[in-house]
């Protein structure tokens, strides 16, 4: 079908959520000669880590090469899920019902932490219990959606339940979903307000965040580690890795290990608020089953569309990425056809190969990464287990320590295998074969 196109004219690049969470520019902060830990990456796993570490009475230096949370912190589309890639029954099938629910327990326990965490350090970043609609693209995930709905709810009774199509309009106005999974147990906020939250909690508790400063060497020093940059060394005790999909080449064991896949999202412009009450009635976070997904939700404030996917991912042009997303927008909603465009960005999310998050400790260096694009809630909770095995004690433990991190011959931190996957997703995702 032809749409007529959105208006790009006072289309911004800067992600929506700047506008409300500006970064902060960085000023030279004087790095300290020592620290009790060092870590690398500013985002949300670097500043839990740190909050965590600095409130046990630890001194903590947070580097980052950007602008603190410039990353996937702040470009996210504040979809608080802790998902898992793989459905639960692959799961089960793959590892056991007992650790399959290990893993997915861990979820619900994540999730209860970033609530906990929100509430406890006072952070005002929109956070709202919304739950979250699953649209299935084909009739058969519809049917799949419903074996993994049963499992859900028998083996941790999340309260899931399925919306068959006939009576998908309470979800959302429109008819291109075969019925849905309807979840009341995930949030949305805003992850401009939440990252800037964390960091002032992290300054106040006394951790220093020198940004725009690249590492460059991690090397050993004794029972520690020094820290290489530009503008000078520290060493610390321990070290803490947390840059997920921006992980560079400095990073060489890691950097075999972590495949940056490119996520894109676009803002509409202001929509009346009786078409937003029409159009998402409960203001649900949105997700579908396309190999491609889309991934959407009303703003905060509910008053337009923050429309992401992973559709424009073989192209680094801002503008194009958002012409690939207005189209998947219309599909689901054809009323806005015509509509303007206020914002287009995007950034890396990280992928492991088993599609899980990990901890590892590697050559005395602790990593917290993979979260798969659900980092909302997975990077906080990983980035405070990774503090809690510096610690130690019994609840520094997670499944997600427990199986390698995985690599594949050739791969040296350049994926160039996605275009021929994306192609290949795109084409099953036309002839109507889902995830």
């Amino acid at each position: 079908m032809t749409y007529k196109p959105a208006n790009t004219e006072n289309m911004k690049l800067d992600p929506f959520w700047w506008e409300a969470a500006p970064l902060e520019e960085a000023t030279l902060v004087e790095i300290p000669a020592t620290a009790d830990v060092a870590i690398v990456g500013a985002g949300y796993t670097g500043l839990s880590a740190a909050l965590t570490l600095a409130q046990a009475g630890r001194s903590v230096v947070v580097f980052d090469g950007m602008r603190a949370g410039e990353g996937a912190s702040r470009r996210n589309g504040g979809m608080a899920s802790g998902t898992i890639k793989l459905a639960f029954d692959k799961m089960i099938r793959k590892f056991g019902l007992e650790r399959a629910k290990q893993f997915y327990g861990e979820g619900v326990a994540a999730r209860e932490f970033l609530a906990d965490m929100i509430e406890r350090e006072k952070i005002d970043c929109g956070f709202d219990m919304a739950g979250h609609f699953g649209g299935a693209n084909f009739a058969t995930d519809y049917d799949a959606m419903g074996r993994e709905t049963d499992l859900l709810n028998k083996h941790f009774d999340l309260g899931v339940e399925m919306v068959p199509r006939s009576e998908q309009h309470r979800e959302l106005a429109t008819d291109h979903y075969f019925g849905g999974q309807a979840r009341p147990d995930i949030a949305g906020l805003h992850p401009g307000l939440l990252h800037q939250g964390m960091m002032a909690r992290a300054l106040a508790a006394g951790v220093v965040i020198v940004s725009q400063t690249k590492v460059l060497k991690i090397a050993r020093a004794g029972k520690g580690h020094t820290i290489h940059t530009a503008r000078g060394n520290l060493t610390a005790g321990d070290v803490v890795v947390a840059t997920n999909g921006y992980t560079d080449g400095m990073m060489r064991w890691l950097n075999r290990r972590i495949i940056a896949i490119p996520s894109q999202i676009i803002a509409t412009e202001e929509l009346p608020p009786e078409t937003m009450s029409r159009l998402m009635p409960r203001r649900r976070m949105i997700g579908d089953t396309r190999n491609l997904y889309n991934y959407y939700r009303p703003s905060p404030d509910n008053k337009r569309i923050i429309f992401g996917g992973r559709r424009g991912a073989d192209t680094d042009d801002s503008t194009k990425k958002a012409a690939h997303l207005y189209h998947n927008l219309l599909e689901v909603f054809p009323e806005l056809a015509g509509i303007a465009l206020t914002h287009s960005w995007w950034g890396y999310t990280g992928y492991t190969f088993d599609f899980l998050p990990k901890l590892a400790v590697h050559d005395g260096v602790h990593y917290a990464v993979g979260y798969c694009g659900s980092g909302v809630v997975w990077a906080p909770w990983l980035g405070r287990k990774a503090a809690l095995a510096i610690l130690g004690g019994e609840d520094a433990k997670s499944i997600f320590g427990e199986d390698p991190l995985q690599t594949r011959p050739l791969y040296h931190g350049k994926p160039w295998f996605l275009p021929p996957v994306i192609a290949w997703y795109g084409l099953k995702d036309r002839f109507g074969f889902g995830r």
